[in-house]
């Protein structure tokens, strides 16, 4: 009998881990490994309680503790009891222990417990505790079962706690993927973007938002008070600006204007794009794009600027010569006046002085009418002109000789930057010095106290620029987008027609080049002429 009562208790021992076994099979997450072991722990050797408790790295604390009820909480558990426990090496095999003071369970009226340790790779990690209400209620046969359901356990739960670990690194991987390839598409558009929460804190900063003379550092502006970050900004502006996106969630666009160091002017088209919770419709975040329209916008204002050249040619073409005619009949019959006043036709009076004068104003001011007429002329004349190689070096050489002696101000200092061996140009020679003499008979006009004047050419791969540099007042922005409209001066009444620079531009608009500028007051302003080079063979 006893041996057929030992071979029965085994028989049950087997199918119990068997089944636990097979249970646990198909549990890949360690907590729902702990929470089978206890319950099949507990329903087979009829305990009060049983509990599981383990630190898994990776993973943490994973804990479970279960009576004839359910589940109950992890107070169950002693923890200060069972960390000292763990520290203070524990029996490597399971023991049971009688004394209430050392009992790693609370809250409970059990008289036993049997702790058997949980051995995760080599170490104690944890153990399954389990309370008898009764001392007799515990007996080897239990203490067995529970070692040996203990051990499944450990292997159970450590390779899930594995698996879990590998899921979770792989989220994680997939996560900071997915991360830095939105990261790569926001660097990759061609815009400045970022984005602010609700508190009007920087989430996103792309690239494009770190370059430029308005660029800031990605480190610098993450996690910051979008105020703080664009302390260069008027706050009230850009205040009402978020606040209007997160109070009426629709997309507004502005235009914008922002100056870099070399003084030429960037033209922004900055938009603010509201993002809603799907399921609330709450505004969350604000998106600024900030795109730069600056071509667009300067061949919007190049073809305005081309329609009226062609306007202002045409009527040149049709009423100068009317003008003309008329013009040179005052100016003969002034000169045919003061020839008799000299010889003294009217005789010697105060009359015939003040005719002198008057004489004199009348042709000059008839002379300054024709040179107008003439600056308008050049614009209805078809400007082909005698295309041929040449070398802009020389252009710029004799364009300063020519300018250094008109002396036109005082302590100009001339600087030609040019070297020998540029590549030629395709391009009439007579018309590229009149451009340079234009642009640099301005420049000196801008240095009242004097300054330098440099002519500069530089060769690119397919183009050359040259440039007319002065270090004098400069030209404001509000002046900038205006100057090349024919009539527009900045000089005195009498001083300037207005048609100057008109003029250069019409001349290397006609080579297929542009003309553009970039000023700073106070510091002076560069003329840049490009032109393409004349292609070999």
């Amino acid at each position: 009998m006893p041996h057929t009562g030992t071979a029965t208790e085994a028989t049950l021992e087997l199918r119990f881990i068997s089944d636990l076994g097979r249970s646990l099979l198909f549990i890949v997450h360690p907590k729902k490994v702990a929470s089978r072991v206890a319950e099949a722990i507990q329903n087979c050797v009829q305990a009060e309680v049983c509990a599981f408790f383990a630190e898994l790295e990776n993973i943490g604390i994973v804990s479970c503790s279960l009576d004839d009820s359910g589940e109950m909480e992890l107070r169950t558990f002693e923890k200060l009891k069972f960390e000292k426990w763990l520290e203070l090496l524990p029996p490597q095999i399971g023991y049971k222990e009688e004394n209430a003071e050392e009992f790693l369970l609370s809250g409970k009226s059990h008289k036993l417990e049997y702790v058997s340790p949980l051995h995760i790779n080599g170490c104690i990690k944890g153990a399954i505790v389990t309370g008898f209400r009764e001392k007799r209620d515990f007996n080897e046969a239990k203490g067995s079962l529970i070692d040996a359901a203990t051990q499944m356990a450990a292997m159970s739960v450590n390779l899930s706690a594995h698996y879990e670990a590998a899921i979770n690194s792989s989220i994680s991987r997939a996560k900071e993927e997915h991360r830095k390839f939105t990261e790569a598409v926001l660097d990759a558009l061609p815009v400045s973007l970022y984005v602010v929460d609700r508190d009007y804190r920087i989430v996103t900063w792309n690239r494009h938002r770190e370059i430029g003379v308005q660029g800031i550092p990605r480190d610098a502006a993450l996690g910051r008070n979008v105020f703080n970050v664009l302390e260069r900004y008027p706050v009230g502006r850009v205040r009402q600006e978020f606040e209007r996106a997160f109070r009426t969630g629709k997309i507004e666009r502005i235009e914008q204007q922002t100056a870099d160091d070399d003084g030429s002017t960037k033209h922004w088209m900055v938009s603010k794009v509201p993002m809603k919770d799907a399921e609330t419709g709450e505004v969350t975040h604000v998106i600024t794009v900030g795109e730069d329209v600056t071509a667009r916008v300067e061949a919007i204002h190049a073809v305005g600027r081309a329609e009226k050249l062609a306007a202002v040619g045409r009527l040149a073409a049709g009423v100068v010569h009317e003008i003309n005619n008329p013009l040179a009949t005052i100016a003969a019959c002034a000169e045919a006046l003061e020839k008799r006043v000299e010889e003294g036709a009217f005789g010697p009076s105060d009359a015939a002085d003040d005719l002198s004068e008057y004489l004199g104003l009348i042709k000059n001011e008839a002379f300054r009418c024709k040179s107008i007429t003439t600056g308008l002329l050049d614009f209805s004349r078809i400007r082909t002109g005698h295309r041929h190689p040449l070398e802009i070096s020389e252009i710029l050489k004799s364009s300063a000789n020519l300018i250094a002696h008109q002396k036109r101000g005082d302590d100009i200092d001339i600087k030609i930057e040019a070297a020998d061996d540029l590549p030629l140009l395709n391009a009439d020679g007579g018309q590229i010095q009149q451009a340079v003499i234009a642009l640099g008979t301005n420049a000196i006009d801008a240095m009242p106290e004097g300054g330098t004047l440099t002519l500069r050419a530089i060769a690119h791969p397919n183009r050359m620029t040259i440039e007319v540099e002065d270090t004098g007042l400069g030209i404001s922005q509000d002046d900038l987008s205006k100057i090349f409209e024919p009539f527009f001066t900045t000089k005195e009444i009498g001083e300037g027609t207005g048609l100057g620079l008109a003029v250069c531009y019409g001349i290397i608009t006609d080579h297929g080049g542009r003309l553009s500028v970039r000023s700073n007051v106070g510091k002076g302003t560069i003329f840049t002429i490009t032109l393409p080079i004349k292609a070999e063979g």
